[in-house]
């Protein structure tokens, strides 16, 4: 038997995970990464104690694998993926952050943002990234980097200094400053990348300052990156696979083809749809970004994200009180047998696609005096399944418009995805299947297939797409028409969050 190990980095601890060849889970370790907030709106990681986790937890993975015989030799490559869009500059000669890591929450460089949108930059980028002007992506947060930190910018422009995002940064202590590259996954989130080419480019480098010398290669997805030290894992493992946390999962799901995908159900929810070799922009509020990539040959996929999912059962608990556990929620909204009229639009920090309403507001309504918290709870859980239903339209209608078949069945992940009242209700409001795969670490298993097939272990996407085994699957069992009534309830209470 052959074993890959997944490096997972996110955005609130370190993960590493051995898989053997079928996609089984042999050992998992995982720490909790600290986070920084200097001021309201800031979100910083200190990226010594991501590198820190990270080894940690591939050390005791490699160890909990090794108690039932496997040596770190047995494991064929190492594939890295991470939380997307943080961004670190380090000193090439040192090794050392000049700077805390600034997280993708991390929202001080919209005055950027605003510059370049009253200089009427958004087409230009758009066209070129598939994404839209914000904060949220890398390249505005590397250039208030360089005009914040002292020096940053002359030594940058020396070529002293390396831009990375996490993915980069992890590969550069695995290989001890022997390799400086990222893949085209994480490259498309950094506002600098033309998805096109699947280059740099060099107009959007000029418009946000950022000198050419900063950056790293960009290689396919699933390539040869180089080799762990081998005094750090015990074995000179190769490094074989690199994505973007969201676009390793959609790899990690088998979804290859176009019209096929998922949802990731975490704090968040992301939804991504493949559609192929051809860029589509989307007319419907989602964004266009390159999914993950066995060659040069471009890929891309339509993604949406609703800023909070799971995170609305968190609320629950700590805000309102009405569970001490996350895991008592789905006993809580199951104790009756529907909302009861209530709807909760949990726009704690605005809506996100296809709605980009920043200035909504969360609203509780259909309230009655036999309103109970069961009913709250049951509509909150709800809520998320009404978020992630209006995305898979949206989708849709971009599948449509580019001759490209809906979404027959959404496979799904993440941790809020072992609700059963949850993906039953996710089933009812889409009107396909919901699919649960047997392995639910889909975000750690695409990077593992994308070693896999660089190094060998796998021969193509379509021995991949055999291996992947759904766990259960959900029936929708409500009539279109109710659906579709539902669906009209959900928009007239997001109508109720706008701000006068």
């Amino acid at each position: 038997m052959t074993y890959l190990l997944a490096l997972d980095q996110g955005t609130s601890s370190s993960r590493s995970i051995v898989f053997d060849e079928l996609g089984h889970v042999i050992a998992m370790a995982q720490q909790e990464l600290p986070q920084i907030y200097p001021q309201p709106g800031w979100v910083e990681h200190d990226p010594q104690e991501i590198w820190r986790t990270q080894l940690a937890t591939a050390r005791q993975a490699l160890h909990q694998a090794g108690l039932t015989g496997i040596k770190a030799s047995a494991i064929r490559a190492l594939g890295i993926t991470n939380q997307r869009e943080t961004t670190v500059v380090w000193n090439r000669a040192t090794g050392k952050p000049i700077h805390h890591a600034i997280v993708w929450q991390d929202r001080r460089a919209e005055a950027t943002c605003v510059q370049l949108r009253e200089r009427g930059k958004e087409a230009l980028i758009h066209s070129k990234t598939g994404l839209l002007i914000d904060a949220y992506f890398s390249g505005t947060k590397l250039k208030w980097l360089l005009d914040h930190v002292p020096g940053a910018r002359a030594q940058a422009e020396r070529g002293e200094l390396a831009f990375g995002t996490i993915d980069c940064w992890l590969i550069w202590q695995l290989t001890a400053g022997a390799v400086h590259a990222t893949d085209v996954s994480n490259a498309s989130r950094t506002l600098l990348f033309n998805i096109h080419t699947n280059q740099w480019d060099a107009e959007l480098l000029e418009l946000l300052g950022i000198p050419p010398p900063l950056m790293p290669r960009v290689m396919p997805s699933s390539a040869h990156y180089g080799e762990v030290r081998p005094e750090l894992l015990g074995h000179a493992i190769a490094i074989g696979g690199v994505a973007g946390d969201q676009q390793s999962a959609l790899f990690g799901q088998a979804c290859f083809k176009a019209g096929m995908a998922k949802n990731t159900y975490g704090t968040g929810c992301f939804m991504l749809m493949h559609t192929g070799t051809q860029f589509q922009t989307s007319r419907n509020g989602l964004l266009t970004t390159s999914a993950a990539q066995t060659t040069a040959q471009t890929e891309f996929a339509i993604e949406g994200s609703v800023f909070v999912g799971g995170a609305v059962v968190l609320w629950l608990r700590d805000g309102l009180h009405a569970i001490k556990g996350s895991g008592e929620v789905e006993a809580l909204a199951q104790s009756v047998p529907d909302s009861g009229g209530v709807m909760v639009v949990p726009a704690f920090t605005g809506l996100g696609a296809p709605y980009w309403k920043p200035d909504a507001r969360g609203t509780i309504t259909g309230l009655t005096r036999g309103t109970t918290m069961a009913h709250i709870a049951r509509a909150a859980l709800e809520s998320i399944a009404y978020q992630s239903a209006v995305l898979l339209q949206a989708m849709s209608r971009d599948a449509v418009s580019a001759g490209v078949a809906p979404v027959a069945e959404l496979r799904v992940d993440g941790g809020a995805c072992i609700n059963d009242l949850l993906m039953q209700f996710q089933a009812d409001l889409l009107g396909i299947p919901v699919v649960r795969p047997a392995v639910i670490e889909t975000t750690a298993l695409g990077v593992a297939y994308l070693a896999g097939l660089s190094s060998g272990v796998y021969r193509s996407t379509a021995e991949l797409s055999s291996l992947w085994r759904a766990g259960r699957i959900f029936l929708p069992t409500l009539s279109a028409g109710r659906a579709a009534a539902l669906m009209e309830q959900w928009e007239h209470a997001v109508r109720q969050t706008a701000l006068e």
